[in-house]
């Protein structure tokens, strides 16, 4: 999984190779390569509502947002590929990478 942590927030100050067109232009090269099992991008982080649970069983309902750190989760991308080598030169092509932000590469677990 390609997990797409976003750098700068301020589209007036887009970092080279993070516009748009690029996302566009990723987007499809990773879908004509046949390696994508899924992908979304994420709404803005307003839009955000976390839920907590504690020992006792309280539920604890907050409305976004609170990124306690600067990167912010963007979105994602599931992908079939045959190695870690394989999955961070895909990491590397995505705009996310670029200008702060970053691409966690992480598998996924297999329970079966």
């Amino acid at each position: 999984m390609l997990l797409i942590n976003a750098g700068e927030l301020d589209p007036r100050n887009a970092p080279v190779g993070c516009e748009p067109e690029d996302w566009m232009r990723f987007d499809q090269e990773i879908q004509d390569a046949g390696v994508v099992v899924a992908s979304e991008s994420l709404a803005d982080l307003v839009t955000a509502t976390r839920v907590q649970v504690a020992n006792d069983g309280q539920r604890t309902v907050v409305d976004g947002p609170f990124a306690e750190t600067r990167e912010v989760l963007g979105g994602f991308y599931v992908i079939d590929v045959p190695d870690l080598d394989v999955a961070l030169d895909w990491a590397a092509k995505c705009p996310g990478s670029r200008g702060g932000g970053s691409v966690d590469v992480r598998p996924v677990a297999d329970f079966g």
